[in-house]
């Protein structure tokens, strides 16, 4: 099992948790996947994001909806009011299309690119159609086609959907990055974690709705010891990845977090999941420095 994502704001396996469900009459009282901190005169929330829903899987859990009513401003792992989607795809295509002559073939090794091309049969995904891609955009590549085939989708995820209420409301979106940031982060793995993610993407997408089930009820009941068990503990597994997508980032993020209590807005800031469990996870760094970080629970019936 594993974590899932898309390509932006969020990054493939890096933190985040795909789905969640539809929400039912009776389902209160149950602890969510957000945290609350106090600062000096204001809140700080802290919310697990899920980056890619499909429509009936709305509404979101009532507690996030009151976060953000109390918050005046809302920051995520990039502003999604400033995104330049032509920009993007140039960032994509500089550097995730390989264009020195190589294939994806020839980084795979024929080893490999044999696993890979077999996964990919049985996914019916034509893997000649990858052929110019680094691993790491054919892994975002395959991700993106496999939840699309599902039904999910972006715009009815939390980021999107977040990002449009704070448009009409005029309320300020801000970003803890910038595109290139995040994707130079995935550019920079090493061949061989950039191999094995690849690898990883097409096996288990052969079983990806076999997991689903059990992580919307995870991340819906904010049930961080699953989440732990399984999410954290599988990107352990794979330690370039952990320290850069997780580890290094909630670092950065926790010092502007720690920022944030000395101002005097409310803020509901959202970044993916697996940034919010763990020794790691934000809210343990946060716990480290003294700033006390209380999870939040859905209100009751």
């Amino acid at each position: 099992m594993t974590a899932r994502g898309t390509l932006i704001p969020s990054l493939l396996f890096a933190c985040l948790i795909v789905i969640a469900g539809q929400a039912a009459p009776e389902d209160a009282g149950h602890p969510v996947s957000m945290w609350q901190i106090e600062g000096n005169s204001n809140r700080i929330y802290l919310l697990g994001s899920v980056h890619v829903l499909r429509e009936q899987d709305h509404p979101i859990p009532t507690a996030i909806e009151e976060a953000y009513k109390d918050a005046e401003i809302l920051i995520m792992e990039v502003d999604m009011d400033d995104i330049d989607h032509i920009e993007m795809a140039a960032l994509v295509s500089e550097m995730g299309v390989i264009s020195d002559g190589g294939s994806l073939q020839e980084y795979m090794g024929q080893e490999l690119y044999a696993e890979a091309r077999e996964y990919a049969s049985q996914l019916d995904i034509p893997i000649a159609m990858l052929g110019q891609t680094e691993p790491w955009l054919a892994a975002i590549t395959v991700e993106q086609m496999i939840l699309f085939r599902l039904g999910f989708d972006p715009q009815y995820g939390i980021e999107v959907h977040l990002s449009a209420k704070a448009i009409e409301d005029e309320k300020e979106i801000l970003g803890f990055e910038t595109v290139r940031e995040q994707l130079e982060s995935l550019d920079g793995l090493s061949p061989p974690t950039q191999r094995l993610l690849l690898i990883q993407t097409l096996k288990e997408s052969l079983n990806i709705e076999e997991d689903l089930d059990l992580l919307i009820s995870a991340w819906r009941h904010g049930d961080i010891g699953f989440l732990e068990e399984t999410l954290l503990a599988e990107m352990q597994e794979f330690p370039e990845l952990y320290q850069t997508l997780v580890v290094d980032r909630n670092q950065v993020w926790v010092e502007k977090i720690i920022n944030l209590t000395t101002k005097e807005d409310d803020y509901l800031v959202v970044v993916g999941a697996l940034h919010l469990i763990g020794e790691d996870g934000v809210p343990a760094l946060l716990s480290a420095a003294g700033i006390n970080a209380y999870q939040l629970r859905e209100p009751g019936s």
